[in-house]
């Protein structure tokens, strides 16, 4: 039986490192509200799950999100005292050791035992996976050794999860929306295949998976864009109806704005084509969508249409690339580019039999550089009117000692010239590769399992 009563779903993490300040007015917005209530963490990229493979390498009880107590400590006896529930994607590469850690908090708080689920089948690095991923990458399958390889499951073990009374759901490697899918699978009672319903629900995911983007973060633009009291930037929540539609708004009292330009902005991020965005769950299709103002700091997201879903998955299969090393020492006063470029050249020569060098000079050419260089070869000549430059220089190897060689040199820069050389920081860490592919969705088995 469908459930007719609409729910509210917070967002107080955008990634792995966000604010840990930010879930407390969303609670706190939640409860007041009065309405069946979800919060969610959305802390994994691509990166960050390879990193958490390494880490859990080094320590099989690690490889989950870092900041998990931060983020829960603050809100989780409220959370369970208010029947708000939380799904999160902090499991990482270790969902079974977060599920530990935050009973591990509750007890630490004095709080009861919430009751944890933790969603798995996403990790696909083992042996009985390799010949399906050597199949889907073909040539393009690593020779390097593995770190991690994780296919982007959906909502429907994190829906199972609720529907059993988890209180709190860990996911690994979901795709970003399914966080906000499941919990409208589990309250409403809608049918798999209910592909409008699905799609206009992993949109609403959509816009809250960033945190605060929606909410004017990465939206303020001075002058532009204004974005009002953005150091005490509201995290956003959506209130979802039986028909998957939902309207976006923010905490009362927080700072940050939601308005038809900034949901637009968000609505459009990453997805690149319109009619056909492809998740685990559902395709979904904006092109008819209407997006309208219904007051201040409220928007309503209408329109979405769905399509069956893929029948094939994403994998992702990270691997280890070597060495990453990289140098930085800055240049002031008059002609600093100048001197900066000359040090840029020195580096080139006495490195040239190592491998190329990607180099920036921060503040006048980085973001728009290219990892060739290719800019180093122009003379700025009497253009130099920079006074502040810092040089960056990074090289990728697969030996440690060659990637080494540029921290020295980088260092020597401070008694060797160009003159006026100062402020040098170097680091030196393992680079890991990543190539993707579609894999069938048989040959994925998802699941959920309650930790006692």
């Amino acid at each position: 039986m469908v459930n007719n009563t609409p729910f509210r779903i917070g967002c107080a993490a955008g990634f792995s490192g966000d604010r840990t300040d930010a879930a407390l007015p969303v609670v706190r917005s939640l409860i007041a509200s009065g309405l069946p209530s979800f919060l969610m963490f959305e802390t994994l990229a691509e990166r960050t799950l390879a990193l958490a493979q390494l880490a859990r390498r080094t320590s099989p009880d690690e490889g989950y999100e870092p900041l998990l107590v931060d983020l829960l400590e603050p809100v989780l006896g409220l959370c369970l005292d208010h029947g708000i529930r939380i799904v999160s994607n902090f499991g990482a590469a270790n969902p079974s050791g977060a599920a530990t850690r935050i009973k591990a908090l509750a007890q630490k708080l004095g709080l009861r035992a919430p009751r944890v689920a933790v969603v798995e089948g996403d990790d696909l690095s083992g042996l009985e996976h390799r010949a399906v991923l050597e199949r889907a990458l073909g040539a393009s399958m690593p020779t390097e050794p593995m770190v991690s390889a994780n296919a982007y499951i959906g909502a429907q073990s994190i829906a199972g999860a609720l529907r059993a009374g988890a209180e709190v759901v860990v996911c690994g490697r979901v795709a970003d929306p399914s966080l906000v899918l499941g919990p409208a699978l589990a309250h409403f009672g809608w049918a798999t295949d209910d592909w409008d319903r699905l799609a206009r629900a992993t949109m609403a995911g959509h816009l809250l998976e960033c945190g605060a983007q929606v909410t004017g973060g990465y939206f303020a633009d001075p002058g532009y864009k204004d974005v009002p009291d953005l150091a005490q930037l509201g995290y956003p929540i959506a209130e979802i109806d039986v028909e998957g539609h939902c309207t976006i708004t923010k905490p009362v009292g927080t700072g940050g704005c939601i308005n038809e330009q900034t949901v637009k902005e968000q609505l459009l991020y990453e997805l690149h084509d319109p009619s056909s965005y492809l998740t685990p769950d559902v395709i979904a299709d904006i092109t008819q969508a209407t997006v309208r103002s219904l007051g201040p700091d409220t928007v309503r997201l209408e329109g979405v249409k769905g399509h069956a879903r893929p029948e094939h998955l994403k994998v992702n299969v990270c691997f280890e690339s070597g060495w990453f090393a990289e140098g930085e020492i800055s240049y002031a006063g008059p002609r600093a580019e100048n001197r900066a470029r000359l040090a840029a050249r020195v580096l080139q020569e006495r490195l040239q039999h190592i491998g190329a060098l990607r180099i920036d000079l921060i503040g006048v050419t980085s973001v728009l550089g290219d990892d060739h260089s290719r800019w180093l070869a122009s003379s700025p000549g009497s253009a130099d009117t920079s006074r502040d430059v810092r040089l960056r220089v990074a090289m990728q190897h697969p030996q440690r000692d060659s990637a080494q060689k540029l921290i020295r040199e980088v260092t020597a820069l401070y008694t060797c010239g160009p003159a006026g050389g100062g402020g040098v920081r170097t680091a030196l860490r393992p680079r890991l590769g990543t190539v993707s592919c579609l894999v069938p969705r048989t040959a994925v088995t998802e699941r959920f399992r309650m930790v006692d």
